[in-house]
Order: structure tokens, then C-alpha cells, then sequence
């Protein structure tokens, strides 16, 4: 496994520079231009003061710590790892050619956390506009969801035929996420509709009954998954999830089988293991960068709806938490009545449902996430499920995957996204076959 996502060693000089530097120079830079921005999508908003002090006290911990100094990959872009059945290779070099071309991060961002970092600063929010519908679900509650019809697409004139991608994503994001935005211009640029299932709580609708979301849980996606098939019987969808809302999906995937009414699933930079992801998330830098923010999001989140939730939870012991672990302990494991947080993680992490999944799924991570080491990522399964492929790339950290010298616009993540799903609605027959093929070669060596 160490071997398998070894950056080689290049002919070039290789240079060593401190990360602290550059992401002070990022900051600096984009002050100049912006005013009150967030660390992230997903964390509180915070003043330019308060990020450039941040910014601060992370390069003068990692100066004295060298916990940020890596080797500059200058030369020699690497061709992302594939791992997966021979048929699902063939299908996916033919039909969806990034995954056989080589990555190379943005020269000046490299290393999983300043992917990560730089993403939400710089990426472009392209303009979208979302017609909302709010369904009922069977505990009485509401789910938001934001469509793109495309009405206008040339290429599917008939509403009723018009392929559908469903877009689950993140962990408290909704859909004016940027990576969601780009996603949907890809999907609308090739003539598809797209709908955006927004999380209970998160899409801005008011909350119903006491009751959120978390990433085991998957009777929300199988309401929503129902409506858009009972609106659109005859229309091709694919699902799409980006970290927890690719566990979502994968969850989902394993639980229908072959009922799960979906043509094909596309993750990018799943959590496979939920335990190692807080363990990766707990260590001092990944801690003070990441999960202290992701955690105070999701108790300002339950604070929003303090009134409903209060009656099965102790909100104010929820508010106290101060790691994604801690707020799990005190809300999701016991708001969804699992004994411990243990036995939550354990139900929540994918990998060990995998092999349940029969739909053709396409995975995207990279071995330097900070979210999701490399360690657990699932490849002697994926080596041996022939509807599963697995894609790491050497760099690109957690949903960056920046490219170019300014990497605003359209990225690796972005056009792997565009080129799976039109594979997969444009050659149906290949990936079922593909998939077939192998399932009857591996009966066949039994």
C-alpha cells in the first residue's frame, strides 16, 4: 500500500518550501481583493483579522515543527493510480480519458491540506439558478431540493427522457457549494437536468421534526431518489456525492443492491473509514486547521433549530463540543439511537459495505486527503468488486484537485465529473457490460 502511492522521485532538483509561506501569501494576496471571506464552505464564517491571525499561529507552529515542508512537485506530473476490473478499465479509458492522463497540482499548492485550504478561497462560483421543491417525508418532516431543469437543452428537448444527476453534498453544505456549482454547469453544459438534495436543516428550509441527518442513515436519499424516478420514470438518473454525501450514496448503493434505481455512482473524496478519518482529523495541525471549525458548523447549525431539537437532545451539552467526534457522541449517535459513537462510525463507514453495491461506481480520492488517508481506502476490494473503480491521485487533498498557475475555473475533479457522467448516459450498454463481463469471469473461476 506505501508503495502504490509513492511519489516517485523525479530527475529534477526537487525544492522544499515551507507551506506556511505560501498560504500567507495566498491570504494576503486575496485580502486585497475580497473583504469578510470563510476558511471554508463548511466552517464559520470568519473575519479577514481572525484568519490572517490563524493563518499566523499555524505558520509559526509548523516553522518551528516542519510539520509543513514538503517536497515541491515541479516536474514530472503523475498519472493517477485506477484500480478496478480490466473490462471497468477499458470502459473508462475509452470513454472517460482524464483518468489515464497525468495530475498536476498547482504549482505553488501542493500537499493535501493547502489543496484543501486554497479551494475555498479562490475557486469561482459560476452563476445558477435553482428552482426549490420541498417534499414531505414519512415522519412528517421536509427535504429541500434545489433542480436545474435545462429545459432549454438541445441535445434532450424532451423533459421526459432528459438524463437526471442527483448531487449529494458534504457535510453541512448545500447547493451553492462551489464544487456543487461547477458540477451542475457540467452536467447542464452536456444538456442534462440536475437535482441537488439538500440535507435536512441545511438547505434553508425550516425543520419539521426533531431529526437531521447522518451519514449511515439513508431513508432521506431513498425518498428522494423515489420522487425524482416517480417524476421521471423514464429518465436515466445518476447519483453523485461529494465527501459525506459520497458516503451517503455508497451507503445507499450497498443497502438497494440492485434496486437502487440508479444507472451508475460517482464519489469524490469519500471517508471510507469513519474511524481513521477522525483519528486523521484529531492530530494537532489537521485539528486546529479543520476540525474545530467543521465542529463549531455543525453546532451553530444545531443551534438554528435549538427549539425542535431540544426535545430529544441535550443542545447545550451539543454546544460544548469541540471536535467532529465530541458533536457525534453527544448528538448523532444518540439523536439516531446507537449506543456509542463506536458503533455509529462502524455503521457509517462504506468500505465495509462495498461489496453489497452491484450499480458501476467510479471513486475519486487522493492519498494525500487529510479527511480520508490513504490507509484505509478500499483497494484490494475495489482490486476485486468488478462494478467498483477506484481513482487516487498523488495529490489533491480534500474535494481541491487544483490545476494551473491560477486555479479559479474548471479543474481535474470538475472534468472527471463531466466526462463520467456523459460516459455512463452516452454508453449505457458498454458499462452494464463491462460490469457483466467481469461479474461472469469471476463466476467462472469459482
Amino acid at each position: 500500500m506505501q508503495m502504490l502511492f509513492h511519489c516517485p522521485t523525479t530527475t529534477s532538483r526537487r525544492i522544499y518550501v515551507p507551506q506556511c509561506v505560501i498560504i500567507c501569501l495566498v491570504v494576503s494576496a486575496y485580502s486585497t481583493l475580497f473583504s469578510p471571506i470563510s476558511i471554508f464552505s463548511f466552517i464559520l464564517p470568519l473575519s479577514l483579522s481572525h484568519l490572517l491571525l490563524y493563518t499566523s499561529l499555524i505558520s509559526t507552529f509548523c516553522l518551528n515543527t516542519h510539520m509543513l515542508t514538503y517536497p515541491c512537485p515541479l516536474s514530472h506530473p503523475q498519472t493517477p493510480v485506477l484500480v478496478c476490473s480490466d473490462a471497468f478499465r477499458v470502459f473508462l479509458q475509452r470513454h472517460c480519458p482524464v483518468v489515464a492522463e497525468p495530475f498536476s497540482p498547482t504549482p505553488w499548492c501542493w500537499g493535501g491540506r493547502l489543496q484543501t485550504l486554497v479551494r475555498v478561497l479562490i475557486k469561482s462560483s459560476p452563476q445558477v439558478d435553482y428552482r426549490n421543491e420541498l417534499i414531505r417525508t414519512a415522519d412528517g418532516g421536509q427535504i429541500s431540493l434545489d433542480w436545474v431543469d435545462n429545459g432549454d437543452s438541445a441535445a434532450y428537448p424532451e423533459c421526459y427522457s432528459r438524463p437526471t444527476v442527483l448531487i449529494l453534498p458534504g457535510l453541512t453544505g448545500n447547493s451553492r457549494q462551489t464544487y456543487v456549482l461547477h458540477a451542475v454547469c457540467q452536467a447542464t453544459r452536456r444538456g442534462y437536468r440536475c437535482v441537488v438534495f439538500n440535507n435536512r436543516g441545511f438547505g434553508g428550509e425550516e425543520l419539521l421534526t426533531p431529526m437531521t441527518f447522518c451519514a449511515a442513515d439513508t431513508s432521506d436519499l431513498e425518498r428522494v431518489v423515489l420522487h425524482v424516478r416517480e417524476l421521471f420514470p423514464q429518465a436515466p438518473l445518476l447519483g453523485t456525492g461529494v465527501s459525506l454525501g459520497g458516503m451517503l450514496l455508497l451507503n445507499y448503493l450497498a443497502r438497494k443492491g440492485s434496486e437502487a434505481g440508479l444507472v451508475a455512482g460517482l464519489t469524490m473524496s469519500v471517508s471510507w473509514d469513519t474511524l481513521e478519518s477522525c483519528a486523521s482529523l484529531e492530530q494537532p495541525i489537521n485539528r486546529l486547521i479543520f476540525n474545530r471549525h467543521l465542529a463549531s458548523n455543525l453546532c451553530q447549525a444545531i443551534n438554528r433549530h435549538r427549539k425542535m431539537l431540544e426535545t430529544v437532545v441535550d443542545v447545550d451539552h451539543v454546544l460544548k463540543a469541540r471536535t467532529i467526534r465530541e458533536f457525534d457522541e453527544r448528538y448523532t449517535s444518540v439523536l439516531f439511537g446507537y449506543k456509542s459513537c463506536l458503533d455509529y462510525y462502524q455503521e457509517a463507514s462504506p468500505n465495509y459495505k462495498l461489496p453489497r453495491t452491484t450499480v458501476p461506481i467510479l471513486c475519486l480520492n487522493a492519498a494525500d486527503d487529510p479527511f480520508s488517508p490513504k490507509h484505509a481506502l478500499p483497494v484490494a476490494l475495489a482490486k476485486r468488486l468488478p462494478n467498483v473503480a477506484l481513482l487516487v491521485t498523488s495529490h489533491g487533498g480534500h474535494i481541491g484537485y487544483l490545476e494551473g498557475l491560477y486555479p479559479r475555473g474548471e479543474g481535474y475533479m470538475d472534468r472527471l465529473f463531466g466526462q463520467f457522467i456523459q460516459a455512463a448516459f452516452d454508453h449505457p450498454g458498454d458499462l452494464k457490460g463491462a460490469y457483466l463481463t467481469e461479474l461472469k469471469l469471476n463466476f467462472d473461476l469459482i
